[in-house]
């Protein structure tokens, strides 16, 4: 008859190192050899709760009754209730009772499905290997004083059968995570490759127009003044009615230089910040359009605005600032609204108007323009970029993560 056990024995842990093989994640593996379990130890719950690498939590994975242990991951070992157990202090217990055993109701101890789902006689072996406990394999009665120190005994060989298919996994699932951390992180760095290489075409762009707007417009003003001052000199005397257009054209040619400074190096948004930046090229380009709009701010950022760096407020007022040219030059609008809202851990600038819509009146070529600039602004300082159209209304979206470390002193 003890070997006739025995036999049968080892014929359960053979069937269950047979379920096991193939099984690729902990939930179908603890399903998989559940049944086969409850042969050799009756119960109404079974968990395996596993550690992660190198971490404080512990995630857990359930068969037979479904409780908030395992609907609630991952969780501190601190507060489990087989925090003695995964912190290596020791290798099993059993408890007759688990609603009343002190070991399991601690301070901060994550203990409610006990008493939930009326969890008595329990019993915990340590998943090792390698002498490391990697987890706990636990298995629950509803009835009180169920499991004695032969159950004790089948549970710690299977836990030695599990131990080694678990860590097994565990590997894996590491492996993979850090293939898919690894695979985006390339995928950012080739999106930041690529938006650094459309900016710098876009810096250079910039470049050769102002270059282009001084040969043509201030160079060509200079030379103009050059010139008349040189047959002015050649006067025994100069009537001041002769210099009054020249002085209203130098006014003039002033005022164009002064404007092509402001395109290239707002100087509003060094000395006041990007909300009274955004408001100024607002007023200024509504005013020298000549159109009949209106326009509203809002600044609802909660003084994060003013306390952005440099490189970002830059290029959150060069978002708004082309957002804010193309909804005048195009949209037939007779209202553009910007505002500016703080949520949790995030700075959101918003631009809508009320004209007729992407695409209305515009060429392709100006459309893909203008919105891939803003996109690769959005791209480089690590914010989403959004552009669309809501309830009658045209709208473009930018919203930056904002964390603590991140915001200017």
């Amino acid at each position: 008859m003890i070997e006739d056990a025995a036999a049968s024995s080892f014929r359960q842990y053979l069937t269950i190192a047979r379920l096991l093989a193939g099984q690729l994640d902990f939930q179908s593996a603890i399903r998989t050899v559940a049944q086969e379990i409850a042969q050799i130890i009756p119960h109404d719950h079974m968990d395996v709760c596993i550690i992660a690498p190198g971490s404080t939590f512990h995630t857990a994975y359930e068969s037979g009754l479904e409780t908030d242990w395992s609907k609630r991951p991952p969780a501190l070992i601190e507060n489990s209730p087989l925090r003695a157990l995964l912190e290596g202090q020791t290798d099993s217990f059993i408890t007759a009772d688990a609603s009343l055993d002190p070991r399991f109701h601690f301070e901060g101890s994550f203990c409610d499905p006990i008493h939930e789902h009326g969890l008595k006689s329990r019993l915990h072996v340590a998943l090792k290997v390698h002498g490391e406990t990697i987890g706990a394999l636990s298995f629950s009665s509803l009835t009180v004083d169920h499991y004695g120190p032969r159950d004790l005994a089948r549970a710690q060989s299977i836990g030695d059968l599990l131990a080694p298919y678990f860590y097994a996994i565990r590997a894996a699932e590491q492996a993979k995570q850090s293939a898919i951390v690894e695979a985006a992180a390339r995928v950012r760095e080739e999106a930041l490759r690529q938006g650094a290489a459309r900016l710098t075409e876009l810096l250079e762009a910039e470049r050769q127009r102002i270059g282009m707007d001084l040969h043509d417009q201030t160079l060509g003003d200079l030379t103009r003044f050059a010139k008349r001052l040189e047959r002015l000199s050649l006067l025994p005397s100069v009537p001041g009615q002769d210099l009054k257009p020249l002085f209203r054209s130098l006014q003039q040619s002033m005022q164009d230089l002064r404007q092509i400074i402001e395109q290239a190096r707002p100087s509003v948004l060094q000395l006041f910040g990007l909300v009274d930046a955004i408001e100024n090229h607002l007023e200024r380009s509504i005013r020298d359009s000549g159109l009949s709009m209106t326009w509203g701010l809002k600044d609802g950022s909660d003084g994060e605005s003013g306390r952005l760096p440099a490189n970002v407020a830059i290029a959150l007022f060069r978002i708004a600032q082309e957002a804010i040219n193309n909804a005048i030059r195009h949209s037939q609008a007779d209202h553009i609204a910007v505002a500016l809202t703080r949520n949790d851990d995030a700075l959101t600038l918003a631009i809508s108007d009320n004209g007729i819509g992407i695409g209305g009146g515009k060429t392709e070529t100006n459309i893909g323009s203008g919105l891939e600039n803003m996109r690769v602004r959005a791209r480089l300082i690590g914010a989403r970029f959004f552009c669309g159209g809501r309830n009658g209304k045209t709208y473009v979206r930018v919203t930056l993560p904002i964390a603590q470390e991140e915001i200017a002193p």
